[in-house]
Order: C-alpha cells, then structure tokens, then sequence
C-alpha cells in the first residue's frame, strides 16, 4: 500500500509536468524501475498511466477551447497508427543508434525552446501546409513514440512551432491530444503482450488524471511564460538522462 501511495503522488507529480512542457515518463519510469518493476513491464504500465495524463490534459485542453477534437482527429488516427507500428517495431529494431543520438536532439530542442527570442503564444508563419504536416509529420512522430518514447512531447512542441507555425500554448493543447493517440496505439500493442501491471497503472493512471488537470489549468492562464521554460527544462533534463543511460552505447563508449 505504502509502494502504490509513492507512485500515486509521483504520477501526479509527472502529470502536472507532462501536461505543460511533456517529459512525464522521465519521472515515472525512472520511478517505476527503481521499485523493481522489469523494463518491459515498466514501459507498458508507463502507457497506461500516462493515458489518464494525456487523457486528462487534453479534456481540459478542449475546455478551455484551445483544442477541437472534431477537426483535430485525422491527425490523431495517424498519430494512434503510428504509435502502434512503432510499438510493433520496438521489438524488431535495434534501439543503439537512436539512443546515441537522441540526447542531442533533445538538447537541441532545449536550446531552441530557451534561446529562440520572439516564442510567446502568437500564431506565426505556417512552413508546412497542414496534409502534409498530418500526412508525413505526425505518423512519424507517433512511431517514434511507440518505438522508443523519450521526448516525444518536445517533438511534437517542435513540429507544432516551426513547422505548423502554433504559439506555444495552442501547440501545447494540440501536442497532447496527439500523444494521446500515440499512447493508445502503443499501448494496445504492449496490452496485447501482456506487459501491464494493471494495479499498479490504474492507480498511478489517477495521480497522472488529477496531476494532469492541475498542470494544463497552469498552462492555460499563464501561457508561454510557464510553458516555454518547463519545455527546456525538460528537454535538456530528457537528453541529460539519455546519455547517461549505462544503456546508451555512446556513454558506454566514452566511460570504457
């Protein structure tokens, strides 16, 4: 009981976060493998908790009229498809070259999110017309997701921001509809596996659901001014845990 209490307040911890900048697996999954939870099974119950978070995130979200569901959907079902095959993928793919790589696009990110001036919650030039953002961007990003996770909030934030041309907040919203259809895909895949803990992640599921409705309120009243350091913070704190990951076959590499 003590145990599900910790993981409770640490999900809703991660869903306050998640719900604003992304990067909410960097609490729980650390979290859940410290307990003694196998890696597989960790990153299964992950999805189904982290659905409440972006369940919850994207229901205020819509409430609060930064997201619309009915013309947001095509590029959610992309982003569900995508989250599956990559799920499929995980299993079949060596993961070395991209966990090498991925931290310094995460602090690359970062960097942008903290040093790009002019990034507040105004509307910009859109660089890419929304079918082919949906078409190309979107899917890729949700395979990502299902194949390895880390940082897929930051680059959905990214794509959303110099690609779609979103202010910050508008991006945010949009962001967490989409990785919650990414979420989905995946996690069916991982249910079909069997490698959910399911009390666990149901209790967890409500930390992230009341974490979660806590942080986009956050969000939503005080826009780029909250959501603009969170995101760098996160980001440059997602590639700082990467690479260091006795699993990263660079930081092996550099510590032999």
């Amino acid at each position: 009981m003590q145990l599900f209490t910790i993981l409770f307040f640490v999900a809703f911890a991660a869903g306050f976060v998640d719900s604003i900048a992304g990067g909410g697996g960097l609490i729980t999954i650390p979290a859940l493998l410290i307990v003694g939870v196998p890696p597989l099974q960790a990153l299964g119950t992950n999805k189904l908790q982290g659905i409440f978070g972006a369940a919850s995130a994207t229901i205020s979200y819509v409430r609060g009229g930064r997201v619309d569901p009915r013309t947001q959907w095509p590029m959610a079902l992309l982003a569900l498809i995508g989250g599956a095959l990559g799920a499929v993928a995980a299993s079949l793919v060596p993961g070395e070259a991209l966990r090498a790589l991925l931290p310094f696009l995460l602090a690359g990110i970062g960097l942008y999110f903290a040093l790009r001036s002019g990034l507040d919650d105004s509307d910009r030039h859109q660089r890419m017309s929304t079918v082919l953002f949906a078409a190309v961007i979107v899917p890729a990003i949700g395979f990502y997701d299902g194949l390895f996770g880390p940082g897929t909030g930051s680059f959905f934030m990214l794509a959303f921001v110099t690609l779609g041309g979103l202010g910050l907040l508008k991006a945010t919203a949009r962001t967490k509809f989409l990785n919650l259809s990414s979420n989905v895909g995946a996690f069916v895949i991982f249910l079909a596996g069997g490698a959910i803990l399911w009390k666990l992640g149901l209790v967890m599921g409500v930390g992230q659901f009341l974490g979660a409705q806590a942080g986009s309120k956050v969000a939503m009243r005080n826009g780029a001014k909250i959501i603009r350091p969170l995101l760098a913070l996160s980001s440059l704190a997602m590639a700082a845990k990467v690479f260091f990951d006795p699993a990263n076959p660079l930081y092996r590499w550099l510590t032999m």
